[in-house]
């Protein structure tokens, strides 16, 4: 039997409809904890490939490489 290889675009789709179905709350117990579980599991697998995704992002900075880092001062400054 052939793996299943997923996206990351399709790990956040089945966990966008998780968070969903569990704010509804209508949901069995049962039902409930199982999708919690499969959430915290996607959540995990998303985080994963994220942050292998960003040790492959580089920015070539006077002739040697740094880490990309996509919290600076300046995004968050206000523009007053």
């Amino acid at each position: 039997m052939k793996k299943e290889s997923k996206t990351f675009e399709d790990r956040l789709d089945r966990l966008k409809a998780i968070v969903s179905s569990l704010e509804q709350g209508d949901l069995p117990l049962e039902e409930g904890v199982a999708l919690f579980k499969e959430g915290r599991t996607l959540s995990r697998k998303c985080a994963e490939q994220l942050e292998k995704a960003r040790n492959e992002v580089k920015i070539v900075t006077d002739g040697g490489v740094e880490d990309f880092d996509v919290d600076t001062e300046e995004d968050t400054e206000d523009d007053s």
